[in-house]
């Protein structure tokens, strides 16, 4: 072994959680050595080629608001772009796009390697460096050893990576990639609680092979919209997708193959996600439906894969092949790449603090799928988090922690930390308590201010929101005293979108407080010298149109938060509360909560448990029994 050199972070991975993580650290000025086993699969993506969908396309959008790089690199490199839920309110629209996957890729590692505080290496870690207790640096296969303040573990689903298609079975990560499998045994020797869990891919088919006029064409929208912030301009030149279905024939023959499926022959182990099941799972569990949705979405411009969307399996391949050649459109079709489910180890997350770092092992920290969690976005969000805290502990400043009404990203790590996860984690907008306050189009007004207090966003960047604040304010203001009076033609105008006639004057912003009043006719009405931007428009309409919801979602924001102030003593002795139900006890003292709010969304944890425990905070008796058990 021989020293490689020292850093302030190393990351450990450069899947999106590696690379969010990375960026973040080394935006921070800390000096960051980035290891990957591959340097040309950064940022790859394993699974489907696409950024986004609901909850996750606000992660994006969070991520982007806080200094990271998925939004900019997926803008400049998408194949289609479409937001979904348009006909639905604005707390569920989400964006979604298709990536050209290679020049995802591409794009991404170019980003990186303009860092000035990135160093990247290719490298399979081994082993971590323990020193009494607190994680010191990492050693690799060829014996270099790498020392820094932090390091971060993003390893994705490689930790004992095990693919399995029908009856074979073979160590490897996803992709044909090495597995990380001695990084594993030693998390479990330090005494790691770790989890098996499951994920699965479809078939890739060759789109020379594909009959779409059997398909129907799901094209993207006229107007793309984007993720960045930083964005001014949009690729018209998109690529469609495809939209076919399983039928009768499709499920008959799945039906007479299950016992080749992995999945039911008991080779699979590990859990798999609800929210993603094969194409197997879904014909069993629904078996009185005639068909399943199937997309077909190319993996980019200058390849000829097509990932099949919606047919997740892990069948033999000749399974796969005939189930294939019975959707129509897909009658002449080829495989280039067979689909197959992967095992892999995952860390149990009520292990880890809200800042990502490991409760029993200071200076340690994971993110993404090692954390229990499926998608590229979640993985995203985590990846930036623990970056920053990483960082920030190297450099000794405060880390930061969003809390639920802050970021979708918030809700995720404090679902991840305070509940755990008994199957891969997906966010979802019904995990969020406040998501009228969590919306695609709002990212940048919840958390531009705390990526600029952080180092991440530039000044430039920083004074063009504030000039969009100042914008918002001030047309609002504007509305707020603008009279309208009624009239015949005005009343017309109300009657050809569906409103009731306007009787009394009223003012500008008041009218458009009703449903079929947008900002156009109010603006109509009360003309402005300027020309606003598009997403000022936005905010002020949405703003004005949903403040008295926005006002009660924020007055139960401003209750919980209560409760996330009552901080809970570190050495706080459980045992000692008489009246805390015992469930209650083995519970709090596994997650060890930082604050009483917190410890309210423990399951388990009754809201009478709760009470007592307030009662003995407020008395001061916990900190006074911890001192004398000292």
């Amino acid at each position: 072994m021989y020293d490689a050199g020292h850093f302030d972070v190393i990351v450990i991975g450069a899947g999106h959680a590696g690379v969010e993580a990375a960026n973040a650290s080394a935006r921070r000025g800390a000096k960051t050595l980035m290891l990957t086993l591959n340097l040309d699969m950064i940022a790859f993506m394993p699974c489907n080629p696409s950024i986004g969908g609901p909850a996750k396309g606000v992660v994006v959008r969070e991520v982007d608001a806080l200094g990271g790089l998925m939004g900019k690199v997926i803008d400049k490199t998408y194949i289609q772009m479409r937001m979904l839920n348009t006909g639905k309110g604005p707390a569920v629209r989400a964006l979604r796009a298709q990536a050209d996957k290679p020049l995802y890729i591409q794009e991404m590692k170019y980003q990186l390697e303009r860092l000035e505080d990135l160093t990247m290496r290719q490298a399979m870690v081994e082993s971590l460096i323990v020193e009494d207790g607190v994680c010191k640096g990492v050693v690799t296969e060829t014996k270099a050893a790498y020392y820094a303040d932090s390091v971060i573990i993003t390893t994705g689903t490689f930790m004992r990576g095990s693919v399995i298609i029908g009856d074979i079975q073979y160590e490897s990560g996803p992709n044909n990639q090495r597995p990380s499998v001695k990084l594993s045994e030693q998390l479990e020797e330090l005494g790691f609680d770790l989890v098996r869990f499951k994920t699965g891919t479809p078939p890739r088919v060759n789109s020379n092979t594909i009959d779409y006029s059997k398909t129907e064409i799901q094209p993207g929208d006229e107007k793309p919209s984007h993720f960045s912030y930083e964005t001014t301009e949009a690729i018209l030149d998109q690529i469609p997708c495809w939209l076919t279905y399983t039928n009768e024939t499709t499920h008959q023959i799945i039906d007479d193959n299950l016992g080749l499926s992995a999945m039911y022959s008991g080779m699979i182990k590990g859990t798999g996600p609800r929210y993603c099941p094969s194409i197997e799972d879904k014909v069993v569990r629904f078996h009185d439906k005639p068909r399943h949705q199937i997309f077909l979405e190319p993996e980019g411009r200058q390849t000829e894969e097509v990932y099949v969307q919606g047919l997740s399996t892990s069948l033999p391949e000749y399974v796969q092949r005939d189930m294939l050649r019975s959707i129509p459109g897909l009658e002449e079709t080829e495989i280039m790449r067979a689909g197959y489910a992967i095992e892999y180890d995952s860390v149990v997350p009520t292990q880890l603090w809200p800042t990502l770092e490991v409760k029993d092992i200071p200076g340690l920290f994971t993110a993404g799928q090692i954390n229990g969690t499926s998608g590229y976005e979640e993985a995203a969000g985590q990846g930036l988090m623990a970056g920053i805290n990483a960082a920030s502990r190297a450099k000794q400043t405060e880390p930061l922690m969003l809390d639920r009404s802050q970021a979708y990203i918030g809700v995720m790590i404090d679902d991840l930390v305070t509940k755990g996860t008994n199957e891969p984690y997906r966010l979802l907008t019904s995990r969020a308590e406040y998501r009228l306050l969590l919306r695609h189009d709002n990212a940048d007004i919840r958390l531009t201010e705390i990526g600029y207090q952080y180092g991440l966003i530039d000044q430039a960047r920083y004074d063009r929101f504030q000039e969009k604040l100042a914008l918002i304010e001030k047309e609002t203001k504007r509305l707020a005293k603008q009279t309208i009076k009624p009239s015949d033609e005005l009343n017309d105008l109300l009657a050809s979108v569906g409103g009731t006639p306007l009787k009394e004057p009223t003012k500008a912003l008041d009218l458009m407080k009703r449903p079929e009043v947008g900002y156009s006719i109010v603006h109509q009405l009360t003309p402005a010298d300027d020309t606003l931007p598009q997403d000022v428009i936005e905010q002020v309409e949405i703003q004005t149109k949903y403040k008295g919801y926005i006002e009660k979602s924020n007055q139960q924001v401003d209750r919980m938060k209560k409760m996330d102030e009552k901080v809970i003593p570190d050495r706080i002795d459980y045992d000692a509360i008489s009246g805390i139900a015992t469930e209650a006890k083995q519970k709090l003292k596994k997650v060890r909560p930082l604050s009483v709010g917190q410890a309210s969304r423990i399951s388990g944890v009754n809201p009478s448990d709760i009470s007592i425990l307030l009662v003995y905070i407020e008395q001061g008796q916990i900190a006074k029994t911890s001192e004398n058990a000292e």
